[in-house]
């Protein structure tokens, strides 16, 4: 997505300087500069040592037609992707709906990988976004996708992300790093409409994933985003996501 800048400039610009300027950051950057996630972060896992709620079909029930979605907050980067809680069939779920547009939905809160280090989540797209190479900025938008981030304490700019993604045109199981920055890696959980249409369920060892993909072992990440956008393909998407938990067990096999 062009609503990013270089992860080097300025990590002490303001929220108004980042929106007037070509905006090339990583989402992990962007959020960052909305609030730092070690002041203001919920950590809960000493709460529940075995299972950590981020976004639950009770906490999209509870928003209703409220603007306001409990602990989530967005980010408008070009337009605004619209998310809101629906009914579906099998109950609640978050919808996102973009037209040409990209904004995301995040939770900042701390996560003990040593103790939780399993990310659960299931989502649904209606369609992906094909004919485009997403290794490159003009292709990089996504029917669905959901971040990890760990922000440093200090060095801003070594904020580190994982954006797990629904792929159009990258193979299952892919990886490659951001067309923006190489502190952030994609990898590709799903890939084309084969699956578009039904829910599906997903499980990932958080920290094994940033060790893989990134090098560097960390035992907290600072917080969770949400995605959908067609801001630099200019198409149209809608996904929906539910039941994103930490957990200390790894989900069923595939």
């Amino acid at each position: 997505m062009h609503a990013q800048q270089k992860i080097d400039a300025g990590l002490s610009s303001t929220v108004s300087t980042m929106r007037s300027s070509t905006l090339t950051a990583t989402i992990a950057v962007s959020m960052l500069a909305i609030g730092c996630f070690f002041s203001a972060a919920d950590d809960l896992s000493a709460q529940e040592p075995d299972r950590i709620s981020i976004l639950s079909q009770a906490d999209i029930e509870s928003w209703g037609q409220d603007a306001q979605k409990g602990e989530w907050k967005e980010r408008v980067f070009n337009g605004q992707t619209i998310y809101e809680a629906v009914n579906t069939p099998d109950g609640p779920a978050l919808q996102a709906t973009s037209r040409g547009t990209a904004s995301v939905l995040y939770r900042e809160i701390r996560i003990d990988l040593e103790k939780t280090p399993y990310l659960h989540w299931d989502w649904q797209i209606e369609k992906s976004i094909a004919g485009f190479d997403e290794r490159t900025k003009e292709g990089d938008d996504y029917s669905a996708r959901i971040y990890v981030v760990r922000s440093h304490p200090i060095l801003r700019w070594k904020t580190k992300a994982v954006n797990y993604v629904w792929a159009g045109s990258q193979a299952q199981g892919q990886t490659w790093p951001s067309a923006y920055t190489d502190a952030s890696h994609n990898m590709a959980l799903q890939s084309g409409d084969t699956e578009a249409g039904q829910w599906v369920s997903e499980w990932r060892d958080v920290r094994a994933d940033f060790q893989s993909l990134l090098g560097e072992d960390f035992r907290y990440i600072d917080g969770v985003a949400i995605m959908t956008d067609t801001d630099n393909t200019g198409g149209e998407a809608t996904a929906w996501y539910r039941n994103v938990f930490f957990s200390s067990e790894p989900g069923d096999t595939k």
